[in-house]
């Protein structure tokens, strides 16, 4: 895989958290063959939010969604692979669930956008600035999983 690989964040939300999905989420990813290296358990604070949605800061949901996104448990992760941003970004689904395909995480398993279950990285370089604010270097594993010659040339 070599240079093309690439991480990227994905977090499960307060909503996909209380839902249960945290194992269907995994699985998905799992299952389409990206490697899982870093994951977390965690009830954030306003302040790390504030800070990892502070390009929304000028938008009137800002505080709510900082409100919401702190009333809860969230399961941070890094998932690695071939253009993991991108494919990512199409397993999730619009961010307006009523707005994504079936077959998509967002378009089977959520009805509003207020509660989409999910957040994931829009760009390598947003996906590189949310690693580093959720996790130390230490807590991201390099590691190569047995199946990985299964899934990649």
């Amino acid at each position: 895989m070599g240079e093309q690989r690439e991480r990227t964040f994905i977090m499960v939300k307060p909503d996909g958290v209380q839902r249960g999905l945290v194992g269907t989420i995994i699985e998905r990813f799992e299952k389409k063959g990206f490697k899982l290296v870093a994951l977390k358990f965690v009830w954030p604070s306003e302040e790390l939010l504030q800070k990892h949605y502070s390009d929304l800061s000028s938008r009137p949901f800002f505080p709510g969604l900082v409100k919401y996104m702190s009333s809860g448990p969230v399961v941070p992760m890094v998932w690695e692979g071939l253009n993991v941003v991108k494919t990512a970004r199409q397993m999730l689904g619009a961010t307006n669930p009523a707005d994504s395909q079936p077959g998509t995480i967002r378009g089977d398993l959520c009805i509003q956008v207020g509660r989409n279950i999910l957040h994931g990285s829009d760009s390598v370089e947003s996906a590189k600035k949310e690693i580093d604010l959720w996790f130390t270097e230490k807590e991201v594993v390099g590691w190569t999983p047995a199946a990985e010659n299964w899934v990649y040339e």
